[in-house]
């Protein structure tokens, strides 16, 4: 008897669960929970990928700052939870650069992923959202996106920690690397350090998301966690909960508010 031939999208898919089940664990906005991936999971990722694929052929951008709902951060009082930035590669196809922590570690590093792969990491909720960046800054943006890698890492700090001061150094986390990204692609030269990158962004008027902790809190999340760390704020700040940090609600907020992007979309399941 003939084994049946399988259509490339289901042997993409297959494949892209092997890979899925395999991989060394990686999170930015999500759970580090050691947990397999199910066949619900699985497809209810690829049904969102193929949604907002279809959504951003819609928009006609080539780029767009793109977010995912990976973690529940409503006690916080924030929605989503990781952002990336996605753009049209040369074969019509939707990637996204991220920058994912690996699990148990104080590391990060940048990745490069389909919209498939970017949706099944183990979603909290099967919800995306996206701006439309400005026309010039779609261009720059994506001359960045498809340039030198070297460049494109310019301001990529592997010290990670997931509440790091978003006017430090010292540590970076995923939405930061974004942000700073962005501003190094505006300002290619003015912008070309940290340090510079943020004082770019405060310029054009970015406000961080003011997290409140109480100490308790913050010393469970150093004590029992590798990728959580609070000696980048500031004393008078972090003794009195206030952790500033970048978060995707506020880059959001201030994409819109500057004109730099339009309003954001949202996409659930």
């Amino acid at each position: 008897m003939r084994k049946p031939k399988l259509s490339a999208s289901f042997a993409s898919a297959c494949l892209v669960l092997a890979l899925a089940s395999h991989h060394a664990p990686a999170a930015a906005g999500r759970s580090c929970e050691a947990k397999p991936l199910t066949a619900q999971d699985f497809g209810l990722g690829m049904q969102l990928a193929q949604r907002t694929a279809q959504a951003l052929d819609g928009t006609g951008a080539q780029v767009v700052i793109l977010a995912r709902a990976g973690q529940d951060l409503q006690k916080y009082g924030l929605h989503y939870s990781h952002l990336g930035m996605a753009y049209k590669d040369d074969a019509g196809a939707w990637r996204v650069v991220h920058k994912l922590n690996q699990c148990g570690t104080a590391h990060a590093s940048i990745y490069s992923q389909g919209l498939g792969e970017f949706f099944l990491d183990d979603m909290w909720r099967y919800e995306a959202a996206y701006e439309v960046p400005a026309p010039e800054v779609q261009a720059r943006l994506l001359a960045l996106l498809k340039g030198p890698r070297a460049q494109l890492l310019r301001l990529n700090e592997p010290a990670y920690s997931v509440v790091s001061y978003a006017w430090g150094q010292k540590y970076q986390q995923s939405n930061q690397w974004v942000i700073e990204t962005l501003a190094l692609a505006m300002e290619p030269l003015g912008a070309s350090e940290r340090a510079r990158a943020q004082a770019w962004l405060q310029f054009k008027g970015y406000q961080p998301s003011t997290i409140r902790l109480g100490p308790l809190t913050r010393l469970g999340g150093r004590m029992t966690a590798a990728n959580v760390a609070f000696d980048d704020h500031p004393n008078e700040k972090r003794f009195s909960d206030r952790i500033e940090t970048v978060t995707v609600d506020s880059v959001f907020a201030w994409l819109t508010r500057s004109g730099m992007a339009g309003r954001p979309v949202s996409l659930q399941l």
